[in-house]
């Protein structure tokens, strides 16, 4: 079927993640669904520009975001272009046709005060839960790095000589992160108090008390709970912490194409966004400052 032969081809040829995979296998499938709804004698071979169209009102009545639909449509024009240059079809129906508008909002971050009142060492005890929870927060803001990067995280992808981090992220593309000496100091500490008071069943660098791989909810948990006590953030994710990163990298003068090798963004446009969000603050602290602002 031409369906699991472009999900293969996602899998073997393009090297996706199987979440990614997943995602598109969910896509594909509720289309299919939608338009057998339609009319059970559709075919993928039969589909128009009409039926694709009426998939995306469905799914905005039904409360979709934009964003969401957006990503449904980019599948669906995946799979079309593959079945295309396998000639199961004759034309893309999906190519002309266009997505909901979808407003793009500022990435929260916190500010610098906030993040170094959280990281000061008389904010946490001693206890392992305490220091693994400290040193799981530092990394993500000395580094950038993505949740599903950092439980994937392994003791043998450290250089603590060279200070470097070596990450998996999107498309299975390997990056070289570096990192400064306090970062350094603080994971010294955490694997040393780590391989004391833990019985290891996993080579993750970031376990629980039982020795198991951290989840990424708990990470997500421990992460919202912590910033909570400096910060009054609605959102309190992995993610704000990589957009602080990235805000505090450009505040302080790092070059934007530096900035997107360090987050692993595949274009500079989604980097770009952190631009737009130091602007907001430098006009906050004009309308705040100038006497005729």
């Amino acid at each position: 079927m031409i369906v699991e032969e472009f999900l293969n081809y996602l899998r073997f040829e393009r090297n996706y993640s199987q979440l990614t995979v997943q995602s598109y296998d969910k896509d594909l499938r509720d289309f299919e669904s939608y338009y057998k709804r339609l009319d059970d004698h559709l075919s993928w071979e039969a589909i128009d520009a009409d039926v694709i169209r009426g998939w995306m009102e469905s799914m905005m009545d039904k409360g979709n975001t934009a964003t969401s639909v957006n990503r449904r449509l980019s599948a669906l024009r995946s799979f079309y272009r593959f079945a295309l240059l396998r000639g199961v079809v004759r034309a893309n129906p999906a190519h002309g046709v266009r997505g909901p508008q979808k407003h793009r909002p500022l990435p929260q971050f916190m500010k610098e005060r906030e993040i170094d009142e959280l990281l000061e060492p008389e904010m946490w005890s001693d206890a392992y839960k305490d220091v693994c929870a400290r040193t799981i927060i530092m990394l993500f803001y000395a580094t950038g790095i993505r949740l599903l990067e950092l439980v994937t995280l392994d003791n043998n992808k450290v250089d603590y000589s060279r200070c470097e981090i070596s990450v998996i992220g999107k498309r299975n593309k390997q990056r070289i992160i570096p990192f400064g000496e306090e970062l350094r100091h603080a994971l010294l500490e955490y694997v040393e108090l780590r391989d004391r008071m833990v019985r290891a069943q996993s080579d993750a660098l970031f376990l629980t008390p039982k020795g198991d791989r951290m989840k990424a909810s708990q990470v997500r948990y421990l992460v919202s709970k912590n910033v909570g006590r400096v910060s009054t953030l609605r959102k309190r994710t992995p993610h704000v912490l990589r957009h602080t990163f990235a805000t505090a990298m450009l505040n302080h003068e790092a070059n934007l194409e530096s900035v997107k090798k360090l987050l692993g963004h595949e274009s500079l446009s989604t980097t770009e966004i952190y631009t737009h969000t130091t602007f907001e603050q430098l006009k906050k602290v004009y309308n705040n400052a100038h006497p005729r602002a």
